[in-house]
């Protein structure tokens, strides 16, 4: 079993950054696909980034490659997601996820843990 816990989340004005931080409980963190989506109101839950193992290969939706960089610290047990340029359109709960295998993935259905969110709110 692993917990997420995300945070940083939060109201910031378009063009800003935000910092959203994810720290798990698995002592095995290092052997877990993380994975970042997110969910505006009334819309399904979408694919933001995933990151590898070791952290050599990451992947982006292509409504936040060049803006959103995903990175992870196995040391830490924490995974991040740097968004920078933010826009409107970028509001919604961000989860947070791990998948036990050695593969990234955009499909949420193949992730096993997921964290509770953390909300981001970009204003015009």
């Amino acid at each position: 079993q692993v917990q997420l816990v995300e945070s940083g989340g939060g109201l910031v004005q378009a063009g800003g950054s935000l910092q959203l931080s994810c720290t798990a409980s698995s002592p095995t963190f290092s052997s877990y696909v993380m994975g970042w989506f997110r969910q505006a109101p009334g819309k399904e839950r979408d694919f933001v980034a995933t990151i590898s193992r070791t952290g050599s290969i990451t992947y982006y939706s292509d409504s936040v490659k060049g803006r959103f960089t995903i990175s992870r610290d196995n040391t830490k047990n924490m995974v991040y997601l740097q968004m920078n340029s933010l826009k409107p359109e970028d509001t919604a709960l961000y989860y947070c996820a791990a998948r036990r295998s050695d593969s990234t993935s955009r499909f949420e259905t193949e992730y096993d843990y997921w964290g509770q969110g953390t909300q981001v709110t970009v204003s015009s």
